[in-house]
């Protein structure tokens, strides 16, 4: 947690993972909850599991500001969308890359923030899919015809590569996993993925 709360990073990204929703098993609120002090940065929890809405509760309460759900794992995502409200919690809708972005269409004035994953979830370090940037193009231009306020964010193979790519596609947040943890000056690479540059 230094290393983020030390690199002017603006939040940090809490990918929780079930075994079932994605291969792979992360964490659940009890670490949320026993690292919420280590760092005065929102936590922006990204649910990467089945029945989102049995866990919100736990994760609003352990110290969760921004907490997103799976669209493909909810049944009822608007009302998923106010339960997370509900708790005073920014809410956040994601898709993965097999997902068309239009089915978020009905949502788009009831979201915070809008997750377009550019990899197939699960798993730190793979390529970002080319064309899940189009999505993000077509969010923002609803976006301003329409006036809605989501934050845009991007997940996926975001590293000083493809961080311009995205940008110009108009996306708010880039998340960073291994291109964060592998840098060897993660401050530079957050200044370059805020600023497009490092700072002098």
């Amino acid at each position: 947690m230094e290393k983020i709360n030390d690199s002017q990073s603006d939040w940090v990204h809490l990918d929780v993972m079930d075994g079932s929703f994605v291969p792979e098993i992360t964490f659940g609120s009890k670490f949320v909850a026993d690292i919420r002090g280590c760092s005065a940065l929102p936590f922006d929890t990204h649910l990467m599991i089945d029945h989102p809405e049995r866990m919100i509760e736990g994760f609003a309460q352990a110290g969760s500001d921004w907490i997103s759900f799976h669209l493909e794992a909810a049944v009822h995502a608007h009302r998923v969308i106010q339960q997370i409200r509900s708790y005073g919690k920014k809410a956040g809708i994601s898709i993965v890359p097999s997902t068309p972005v239009h089915a978020l269409l009905p949502m788009l004035g009831e979201l915070d923030l809008i997750l377009i994953m550019t990899v197939n979830p699960g798993y730190g370090g793979q390529a970002m899919l080319d064309f899940c940037v189009d999505k993000i193009r077509w969010l923002d231009e609803i976006r301003r015809e329409q006036g809605h306020r989501y934050l845009i964010s991007v997940d996926g193979g975001v590293n000083n590569d493809t961080v311009d790519v995205v940008r110009n596609a108009g996306v708010d947040i880039a998340v960073a996993g291994s291109a964060f943890f592998q840098a060897a000056d993660p401050q530079a690479l957050v200044s370059r993925f805020k600023y497009g540059r490092a700072e002098s």
